[in-house]
């Protein structure tokens, strides 16, 4: 495959986000170069560094809104932060191939672009945002679906995470892969947790439609059950970090690297990601999912979903209700039966060597490369 200069754009600051990291380094292991620019929309990183041969340029609009009117006038500005960018990197000698958007939220500004310098691009829909938003904005998840129907005629290729999403963007006319979230097999058998006190993890995304705070009621009133908590700086993460003083078997970590996931899932018993029904949920599986098989955890996860219906073919965890009760007599269940906690995890682990892991997906983020120009 020949060399391609290659631009990723992404809305956040790059190490918090496992896939973008993947895409990325598997790009630069097979001989591509690859410059990310991303929003630093806290100013917590170095504005310019290299990690694993990636060169990442992190542009900062602050003091984020709380209104998603407030956000959108913010992300047009960074928007144009980033093209800015880009001509200078042009000015310097910089040439990009391929644009590769990730989100909806940078397709704007990555299809300026590619009528600028007439490069090719790519579309990597991780969500979609018009379903994301339905319940909670109509209106700007009526302008999402229209703007994305817009920007997507400008698009080479789509890159996606699943099938029912792989269906969605079919309607589009254009081609379509799907790399799913898979992680690395990092370890190469599977070992049970160790832990005196039944332990669950949760590294993501903290909101009510992802059960919080009610997971915290949950665990809060059980005993000889502790629960980890990391994730961005989105959502109710500080609702979440004040609230989990409450209790004192649940601990509270803040933002973690991406390096420090998989360590920390594999330390737990039990992992979850519990949604409700609405909007995009029903057909995701999220990275907590692949994050539990190649760690060789169980995972809780809501019946009716895509994810739970991946849950119960493979065996690798239980399906809940999205309710209190449902969710509580999961956590006790794998809390009093070890043998079946570690029957789950083995069947998680087997999924992750034999179909559900990075080396399988990166072939096909690399064909789409190999194909695009």
């Amino acid at each position: 495959m020949s060399e391609r200069n290659v631009l990723m754009i992404l809305s956040n600051p790059l190490l918090v986000d496992p896939r973008v990291h993947k895409e990325a380094k598997a790009l630069i292991e097979a001989g591509h170069r690859v410059t990310v620019i991303v929003w630093d929309r806290h100013g917590e990183y170095n504005e310019r560094e290299t990690v694993d041969g990636i060169e990442v340029i992190r542009l900062k609009i602050l003091k984020p809104s709380k209104s998603i009117y407030g956000n959108l006038i913010k992300t047009v500005l960074w928007w144009r932060k980033v093209y800015k960018e880009v001509n200078k990197l042009f000015k310097d000698g910089h040439h990009f191939d391929i644009i590769h958007c990730h989100d909806l939220d940078t397709l704007p500004v990555g299809v300026l672009l590619k009528k600028r310098f007439s490069s090719r691009l790519i579309y990597d829909a991780h969500e979609i945002f018009g379903y994301m938003l339905k319940d909670s904005n109509p209106i700007i998840s009526k302008f999402a679906f229209l703007i994305e129907r817009f920007l997507i005629r400008f698009v080479d290729h789509i890159i996606t995470i699943d099938e029912p999403f792989e269906e969605y963007f079919k309607v589009f006319g254009k081609p379509v892969t799907i790399v799913m979230n898979c992680k690395e097999l990092i370890y190469d058998r599977y070992t049970p947790p160790n832990n005196d006190v039944f332990t669950l993890v949760y590294i993501g995304l903290m909101s009510k439609n992802r059960f919080f705070p009610d997971i915290l009621d949950v665990v809060g009133g059980l005993k000889n059950v502790k629960l980890i908590l990391a994730g961005k700086k989105e959502g109710l993460f500080e609702e979440v970090k004040e609230y989990s003083k409450k209790f004192d078997n649940i601990e509270f970590l803040g933002t973690i690297p991406s390096s420090e996931i998989l360590p920390l899932t594999r330390k737990a018993d039990a992992t979850f990601i519990i949604t409700d029904l609405k909007g995009q949920h029903r057909m995701n599986v999220f990275n907590k999912q692949f994050e539990a098989m190649v760690c060789g955890r169980p995972i809780i996860v809501t019946k009716g979903t895509y994810a739970g219906k991946m849950t119960e073919e493979l065996k690798c965890g239980l399906t809940v209700d999205y309710n209190k009760d449902s969710v509580r007599d999961a956590i006790i269940t794998l809390r009093d039966n070890p043998g079946l906690c570690r029957e789950l995890g083995k069947n998680a682990f087997k999924a992750a060597k034999e179909r559900y892991n990075w080396d399988i997906e990166k072939k096909n983020l690399l064909k789409v490369y190999e194909e695009i120009l």
